[in-house]
């Protein structure tokens, strides 16, 4: 009778897994919802008129509702009454903001651009609402299934799929976009759609696993439950504080480069917006859009694999025999699609994208780390350490080498420092206060992300006047001419081949970030010594 109440769905690996498969599609979906529109920069430049102030303004907005702690009320409800209201009430604000920015772009409202832009606008903010309160939500569903077996390992791979989210879409909205931005709009509220609609299946499980916890919890001492105190012990924790400021000083320094990353990347570095002519001849169904999206699963598939399969297996020889099956895989892999991805290091956005592929591949490989040896402090200094010699070859560097160490050595830190951060909330704070501990990190993590969206694109127009200008009265004079916004995109595009418009000068702006880089070091390093003191053992194994 003991053994059978001891037995949950959470104590079957292969059930574990399955959950976690489940939730990350809402990850994936809103991860790629958040970041697809970098690759559409120069095309809303041109179609809406906007400059990269207002690029990064409506990318911004995204956060607002946040910074005035809407994520600490999502939070809040999500520890006083549930994943299951909390799923319901913030993924439907999601897919309404969603819906909103499909509607505002497909000229259902207005045709007018301006118009169009705020809609979209508005439809990021309704999206913000719900966006971060569902990554905490997800993050709280994955800490119930995982907490005492690969908790780590199961946030870095939930991070991965989101990051593939990220990467497919930045790599593939301009494909998606020919010729109208509208469409990759339409299409990536739809996965939002989607991914909901997954996530309330696995309401169904965890309804059952709440069942088995509360029997299997009979003889136990009841966890009091949330109360509005705990607030207060929250924000006057020491390792908390700290961590949380290590979150938004090290993803201020990513997830804003990265909406500008293409843009960067095109007039830096010489790289290109549109493919060679003739240069995507691999297709999937007569369509070469679906085909680079295989592309990425594959890459995502071996990224997921290699640190997965061999530490499943117990035996010496049979781990390293499965890593060299898997490399020679890999390797295979690589040289059969040689020619498309020689091609895609070329393409800004595809570059950019491979920047949250490389986190797949290294963010399991971390967290495995850190469910096995621990160390996450530690790891946490080295991943802010190389965040800085990234913005660095990206800024003041002008060589095409050290922009691909660059990037890579940037995907590294992208990977060490989320691997280890997340899980470290679950031990530094109860699980009564676990929803509301992420809200808080995700509500002041919003505050840098909000004031570095908006002010890198404001940075930019302010050091490139000639630029700008010029782009708004070439876009003036077509539009006056009667061209409709597809037409104005295609004619600025030949300007810009024609080597007719100046280039933008980012290398104030990223340099910038280098500054967050040292101060994510400090943090991490006060991190490691108050919370040794205050005894949360972060450098102990996470795992069982």
């Amino acid at each position: 009778m003991t053994e059978q109440i001891k037995q949950t769905l959470r104590d079957s690996a292969p059930m574990r897994w399955f959950i976690l498969f489940i939730v990350s599609l809402l990850m994936f979906a809103t991860y790629w919802f958040q970041d697809f529109y970098s690759g559409l920069k120069p095309l809303m430049e041109s179609q809406l008129g906007i400059t990269s102030s207002q690029f990064g303004t409506m990318i911004g907005l995204t956060t607002i509702a946040n910074i005035f702690g809407m994520i600490i009320v999502g939070g809040i409800v999500l520890d006083k009454w549930g994943i299951r209201l909390t799923a319901l009430i913030f993924g439907s604000v999601a897919v309404l903001g969603g819906v909103v920015s499909a509607l505002g772009a497909n000229d259902v409202f207005s045709s007018d651009p301006s118009t169009r832009l705020t809609i979209m606008i508005i439809g990021r903010i309704i999206f913000g609402v719900g966006l971060e309160t569902t990554c905490v939500l997800i993050s709280r569903t994955i800490v119930k299934w995982f907490q005492g077996y690969e908790l780590a390992l199961a946030m870095a791979i939930n991070m991965g799929i989101g990051r593939l989210g990220s990467a497919i879409g930045i790599a593939i909205s301009p494909e998606i976009a020919d010729p109208k931005v509208s469409t990759p709009v339409i299409f990536a509220a739809f996965l939002i759609a989607l991914g909901f609609i997954f996530y309330i299946i696995y309401l169904i499980f965890d309804v059952r696993i709440d069942k088995q916890l509360k029997a299997q919890a009979v003889n136990a001492e009841e966890e009091p439950p949330f109360r509005f105190n705990d607030l207060k012990l929250l924000f006057t924790n020491k390792s908390f504080l700290l961590i949380a400021a290590l979150c938004v000083a090290f993803y201020s320094a990513v997830f804003p480069f990265m909406q500008y990353a293409p843009d960067l990347l095109v007039n830096k570095f010489g790289f290109t917006y549109a493919l060679p002519e003739g240069a995507t001849g691999l297709a999937v169904f007569g369509s070469t859009t679906l085909a680079n999206t295989l592309l990425f699963i594959g890459l995502f598939i071996f990224g997921i694999a290699f640190p997965v399969i061999p530490s499943n297996i117990k035996e010496k020889t049979g781990k390293i025999l499965s890593f060299v099956i898997i490399g020679v895989l890999f390797v295979a892999f690589l040289y059969a699609f040689r020619e498309t991805f020689a091609i895609w290091i070329k393409n800004g956005p595809k570059a950019a994208a491979l920047l949250p592929m490389g986190t797949i591949f290294f963010t399991p490989i971390f967290g495995r780390m850190v469910d096995k040896k621990g160390k996450a402090a530690s790891v946490m200094m080295l991943g802010a350490g190389l965040l800085i010699f990234a913005h660095i070859s990206l800024s003041i560097m002008n060589n095409v080498i050290l922009c691909y160490l660059g990037l890579f050595t940037l995907g590294i830190a992208f990977s060490l420092v989320p691997a280890a951060m997340w899980p470290s909330v679950a031990r530094i704070v109860p699980g009564r206060r676990l929803g509301t501990a992420y809200a808080g990190m995700f509500t002041i993590q919003n505050l840098g992300l909000g004031l570095f969206f908006k002010g890198i694109g404001t940075v930019v127009d302010w050091v490139n006047p000639e630029t700008v200008e010029k782009i708004k009265n070439i876009r003036d004079g077509l539009k006056a001419q009667g061209l409709s916004g597809s037409e104005i995109s295609l004619k600025i595009e030949e300007f810009r081949k024609a080597g007719e418009l100046p280039l933008y000068n980012y290398t104030i702006p990223i340099l910038l970030l280098v500054g967050l880089g040292v101060i994510s070091i400090f943090l991490a390093v006060a991190l490691k010594k108050v919370s040794t003191k205050q005894g949360y053992k972060l450098e102990e194994p996470f795992g069982k």
